[in-house]
């Protein structure tokens, strides 16, 4: 069974970092690109970066740019975002996906999300 866990989220200062990371399982990690995306009350889901299946390339939004890093161990069936300069507009909840192409446009499977709440 396909499965993907997010983990890492929580509440951090404007300005303070978090490592988000995405486990998976029943399936071969390496065949897939990994997406991650975000979603705030409101507002449309947002892909906010996505690596390729080997980790040879790596694409973000302009959101997050700079700021976010995107990496992946396929040994370990494991991807994580790097975020730092965290700003109030970074809340929102962190889902990491499953995808056929490296634009992460087509999506084989979700996991279930992590919040991420950047307040003072």
């Amino acid at each position: 069974q396909l499965q993907l866990v997010e983990s890492g989220g929580g509440l951090v200062q404007p300005g303070g970092s978090l490592r988000l990371s995405c486990a998976t399982s029943g399936f071969t990690l390496d065949h897939y690109a990994i997406g991650w995306f975000r979603q705030a009350p409101g507002k449309d889901r947002e892909r906010i970066s996505c690596i390729s299946n080997s980790g040879s390339s790596a694409t973000y939004g302009d959101s997050v740019k700079g700021r976010f890093t995107i990496s992946r161990n396929n040994a370990r069936n494991t991807v994580y975002l790097q975020m730092n300069s965290l700003k109030p507009e970074d809340s929102a909840v962190y889902y990491c996906a499953a995808a056929y192409s490296d634009l992460c446009t087509i999506i084989k499977s979700w996991g279930q999300g992590t919040q991420v709440t950047v307040s003072s």
